[in-house]
């Protein structure tokens, strides 16, 4: 997979769980779950996953994009 590709696709991830960080469908919601509400439970499973994700790219992806400077700046 080359460089350009790899950019695209941890953007696309990055775009998607910044869009899921507002649970807009949730509005109105009363639930509850395991004594928190369901918006609550969401953003721990939510952080959660953000966790793993930036775990992931730091391992596999850290410094994707960036262009070295050359010797005289």
């Amino acid at each position: 997979m080359n460089e350009r590709t790899r950019v695209v696709g941890w953007a696309v991830v990055a775009v998607a769980l910044a869009a899921l960080s507002v649970p807009w469908f949730m509005w109105g919601a009363d639930g509850v779950v395991a004594g928190l509400p369901v918006w609550v439970a969401y953003h721990v499973g939510w952080l959660c996953l953000v966790a793993v994700v930036l775990w992931a790219f730091t391992r596999r992806a850290w410094g994707l994009g960036v262009e070295g400077v050359g010797r005289d700046g």
